[in-house]
């Protein structure tokens, strides 16, 4: 007979650093299927929690464990300055090995743990995670999946647009302009994400340059758009570029990696891009904007919480709520350089004040 998921493993979470106050952290496992991971709720003081499902290889649990408290932690404050009335939570499922496809038993048991679970928390895309897996675990687990395909599209083409329309922002502050004429983008990472970011800024005039380990996606988007020019993945941070666009993994940015930065604007779709928050004030001191990650690369959580709205998905809403991410990236910029802080402490001091206080239920 089959055992069900289980989460019978005890971690001393508060004794990590990346903790920061969480609700609930959860070992979730299942021995038939191999299937092990953590869920992580951080706070639900504006709304239940909503958050992706990352599918990883990570050498041990104490990797996966620090990546779902940073990841949770980090919707929080996403879910806060997008405006969406809900707290941050996120999953992550631990690949057996560094190249791993997720099969129907791993599935099955991950949504029968999502059906378990104590209190509520939708799920849905991201690394790791095909359209495919989406729907399947939509059949073993609806009431706890958001971002399916055929209702609002993919969530990684609004994370591009957001992230697109938070460049105007800091373009217009540090050029004067939002117009991508005659400026160079670096892109790295030709993901979902980023080879839509990648259309959008070389339609806009941009000269694109572009780093991917994925061969297969070089060559798709190099088909796509000609004129883009590939570097090497080690490289391309530290490449001459007036916009650098991260959209790979995160901790991108350390003490040693600022000051080989080649760029005058930050702004990409990668989660937890600094490694440290010190590191956002020596961003700030080199004179580079930095647009801290969760404000830029919102659009996809904004375009999956609407299907949970009580009219239904509306993606006129969507297109109008990632517009505004242009004037919550100007907002920061303006106080930043007013009270003279780094934008990312900025960024996290408007969202904790916004969800310090549990919302009334009327």
């Amino acid at each position: 007979m089959k055992k069900p998921a289980t989460t019978s493993k005890t971690f001393l979470f508060e004794s990590y650093p990346e903790f920061d106050n969480h609700e609930s952290v959860t070992f979730i496992h299942d021995e038939s299927s191999g299937m092990r991971g953590f869920i992580a709720i951080h706070n639900t003081n504006i709304g239940s929690a909503v958050g992706g499902t990352r599918f990883w290889y990570y050498p041990n649990e104490e990797e996966a464990l620090r990546d779902v408290l940073r990841l949770s932690r980090a919707m929080t404050y996403k879910c806060a300055l997008a405006g969406v009335p809900y707290g941050g939570g996120k999953a992550v499922l631990m690949a057996p090995e560094p190249v791993s496809k997720l099969n129907d038993a791993y599935l099955a048991a991950y949504a029968e743990r999502l059906n378990t679970f104590d209190c509520p928390f939708h799920t849905g895309e991201d690394v790791g995670l095909s359209e495919e897996n989406v729907r399947v675990l939509a059949k073993r687990a609806p009431s706890c999946i958001i971002g399916r395909p055929e209702v609002g599209g993919l969530p990684s083409r609004w994370a591009a647009l957001s992230v697109f329309c938070a460049m105007k922002a800091a373009m217009q502050e540090s050029f004067g302009s939002e117009s991508f004429e005659r400026k160079t983008v670096a892109i790295k990472g030709l993901g979902n994400v980023g080879s839509e970011l990648c259309r959008l800024v070389s339609e806009a005039g941009a000269s694109v340059i572009a780093a991917e380990v994925n061969a297969e996606r070089v060559r798709a988007t190099k088909k796509a758009f000609p004129k883009i020019k590939i570097v090497p993945h080690l490289e391309i941070a530290t490449t001459h570029a007036d916009i650098y666009a991260p959209c790979a993994m995160g901790n991108e940015f350390d003490e040693a990696s600022v000051p080989k930065l080649s760029c005058s604007i930050i702004c990409g779709a990668a989660n937890n891009q600094l490694a440290s928050p010190q590191v956002g004030a020596l961003l700030h001191g080199r004179g580079i904007l930095y647009v801290p990650d969760y404000v830029a690369n919102a659009g996809g959580l904004i375009n999956v919480v609407d299907e949970l709205h009580p009219g239904g998905y509306s993606r006129e809403r969507v297109e109008t709520s990632v517009g505004r991410i242009r004037d919550t990236v100007h907002d920061i910029i303006v106080q930043s350089r007013t009270l003279g802080l780094p934008t990312s402490d900025v960024a996290d001091s408007i969202a904790r004040k916004r969800f310090a206080v549990k919302k009334k239920v009327v």
